[in-house]
């Protein structure tokens, strides 16, 4: 049997009868909107009428400037199937993906364990590697372009010396996709380390400090401490270079075009080129759909082994 007090019930009434309680309700309702409402505004018109008109193009075929669409159904989506330079597009892209995993994110965690070490010069080299976050990637992909020339590249002098031939780098269809990658793992190592330099300043000292005691050897510490401290903020980086890596457009359009024989063409510089340089933009909807979808899938699988090796304190 539910029993009501007569003073809370008493209280609800003083509360619901307060002079002002509905005004000032209905102030921080419209307060709520004023702030998030351009937000949800933005979100409206630049991503989620896009990602709607996108996935509505996908069945059609139109050339972006006639009034006219052509329903195709899933002929779009068959022509990736038969499309060879697709397939070609798509390897290029796992290739720069799996760098971001097996090469940058590797890379950032030493640097980022190093320079956690507070060696004199640390802050000195941690602006240095975190510069390119700031580079315009024009110019960085123009500066590059002029390193990996062949004939007068900076990059041809300390081959040189090493009495190797320095190939073509972005006019070899062997060489192309190395190149590409090299200068987004350079242009992204310092965002990475930044982010993992933050996840070991939050590690307590004290942990390090109870393990040397009991006489745990840097690769201990490391092991059992760090790198499972450090979890959460491995699988945010690598979920972010990942997403990163598969929307890649500016330097390899810069570097090499997509070429020499779309051997450095990342999906995206694919995309682009279907929807807005051929004008065929049912089949750049369908790439972005796919895309999408890819995207959507790879951190989905991602979010469930993370349950497996990410420790949240």
């Amino acid at each position: 049997m539910r029993i009501s007090l007569p003073f809370s019930k008493a209280r609800k009434q003083s509360a619901a009868r307060t002079p002002g309680s509905s005004k000032l309700r209905r102030k921080e309702t419209l307060t709520f909107w004023a702030f998030i409402g351009p937000n949800l505004l933005l979100f409206a018109v630049f991503t989620f009428w896009p990602l709607v008109a996108s996935g509505s193009w996908s069945f059609v075929r139109w050339d972006l400037i006639s009034p006219t669409k052509t329903w195709v159904g899933l002929g779009n989506y068959r022509k990736m199937l038969d499309d060879p330079v697709f397939w070609k597009v798509v390897r290029n892209t796992l290739w720069v993906g799996a760098s971001a995993l097996v090469i940058r994110t590797p890379l950032a965690l030493v640097l980022a364990v190093l320079l956690n070490r507070r060696l004199p010069g640390s802050q000195v080299f941690r602006a240095i590697i975190f510069s390119p976050r700031f580079t315009n990637k024009i110019a960085m992909a123009m500066v590059w372009a002029w390193i990996f020339d062949g004939q007068f590249g900076l990059l041809r002098a300390p081959l040189d010396l090493l009495g190797l031939t320095s190939p073509d780098w972005l006019l070899d269809t062997t060489w192309a996709l190395p190149a590409v990658i090299i200068v987004l793992t350079w242009s992204g190592l310092g965002y990475a380390m930044v982010i993992f330099l933050s996840g070991l300043q939050s590690i307590p000292p004290v942990l390090y400090e109870a393990a040397k005691v009991d006489g745990a050897s840097e690769w201990v510490l490391f092991s059992r401490i760090t790198m499972p401290m450090i979890s959460p903020t491995t699988f945010f980086v690598m979920i972010t270079s990942v997403i990163g890596a598969l929307k890649v457009f500016a330097i390899p359009n810069i570097l090499t075009d997509g070429g020499p024989l779309w051997s450095s063409a990342t999906y995206l510089l694919y995309l682009y080129d279907n929807a807005f340089n051929w004008f065929k933009v049912g089949y750049g909807s369908a790439l972005a759909v796919v895309l999408f979808l890819f995207i959507l899938l790879i951190t989905f699988v991602q979010n469930r082994l993370s349950k497996r090796w990410v420790h949240y304190n």
